[in-house]
């Protein structure tokens, strides 16, 4: 992965493999979160989103560490029915799309310019169109 500039302020967003990249301290996904907080940016996750990272294998105090450091955003009912909407506007459904459309839907609400380190860059902006800007992870 090539070095990013990331925004001044801002949220930085990881998704899944964004998490599990930086809990498996994969250099390039531990660069631009540390060059992230330098420039001032919060870095937050959904709450689902560490259902969908962990696995037996997880380092549980690698992960602990990690997320201490992240503010993790709850999921309630309008942020569910707010991202419904997003894959029914997206044209998207079902279990493969949900947890995405639950982390694209909290990144749309998170202090701007809003990052995103995402695996699927495809569907991701599918359901954030372009208030959100995407990385490659």
């Amino acid at each position: 992965m090539a070095h990013r500039k990331l925004s001044h302020e801002g949220t930085l967003v990881l998704d899944c493999e964004g998490l599990s990249k930086f809990v498996g301290d994969h250099e390039p996904v531990v660069a631009l979160v540390a060059e992230a907080r330098k420039r001032g940016m919060e870095v937050a996750i959904s709450a689902l989103t560490i259902v969908e990272s962990v696995h037996r294998r997880t380092d549980r105090a690698r992960l602990a560490w990690v997320l201490s450091g992240m503010r993790i955003v709850p999921v309630g009912d309008e942020g569910a029915k707010a991202a419904s909407a997003l894959l029914v506007n997206a044209g998207l459904h079902g279990h493969k799309y949900a947890i995405d459309a639950v982390v694209a839907e909290m990144a749309l609400r998170q202090h701007r310019p809003v990052v995103m380190l995402a695996s699927d860059i495809d569907d991701m902006a599918k359901l954030c169109g372009d208030r959100v800007r995407l990385v490659a992870v």
